[in-house]
């Protein structure tokens, strides 16, 4: 079974002006274990960071879906609640499940959920969309569990879009989900520990 597992990873990177600057940078991939993460992060950045970098921390994360789209590469964590009818109460009880959608802005991210989202049976509502400081997502891949042929995301978002035709001038969208992915509690999400995520947020209610 796959998770989400967000990485922090430090090294020297080099600006745009040419200047040297230590930063640390958090990754999102799909694994089975913090093991496997670490193992995969350091396969995966191996081709794109030059230079050595360091593991400084590993959290697994309540990600529900992934809607990557082709023309923004900023993401914006969302949650979103409804009711769910307990099987065993007979009873409503809230949950929520996390988000991340790539878009321009706050209010575009809420458009994209709303319409990713629209297939629903139950009603919802967005209470929050954070901006995430997460630079890339490596997602699950058939040979994940196997072995290499794990590629970046927007590599994969380009795979797919020439294995598809499309036929109109809208940005295409890919969704990505961890086979472990599941839905989150009311009291479990409420405090659920936001260190992977931005401390910039913004309340949206869609009006």
């Amino acid at each position: 079974m796959n998770n989400w597992f967000t990485v922090k990873v430090k090294y020297t990177k080099q600006l745009d002006n040419g200047a040297l600057k230590r930063v640390s940078e958090p990754y999102l991939l799909a694994a089975m274990t913090f093991t496997d993460a670490e193992a995969r992060i350091y396969e995966e950045l191996g081709q794109i960071i030059r230079g050595e970098f360091n593991v400084v921390g590993i959290t697994r994360t309540e990600i529900h879906d992934i809607f990557a789209y082709d023309d923004a590469d900023v993401w914006y964590k969302c949650k979103v609640r409804y009711e769910s009818m307990d099987a065993d109460t007979e009873k409503a009880r809230k949950v929520n499940q996390n988000f991340l959608v790539s878009a321009a802005s706050v209010k575009e991210a809420y458009e994209r959920i709303q319409e990713s989202l629209s297939t629903l049976m139950v009603d919802f509502e967005i209470p929050s969309i954070i901006v995430s400081p997460i630079v890339e997502i490596f997602p699950y891949t058939e040979n994940l569990d196997k072995e290499l042929s794990r590629t970046p995301i927007d590599e994969v978002e380009t795979e797919t879009e020439e294995e598809e035709d499309e036929d109109d001038d809208q940005p295409g969208n890919v969704v990505f989900s961890a086979s472990g992915s599941d839905v989150d509690d009311e009291e479990d999400s409420e405090d659920e520990a936001e260190e992977s995520d931005s401390e910039i947020a913004d309340e949206f209610d869609g009006e």
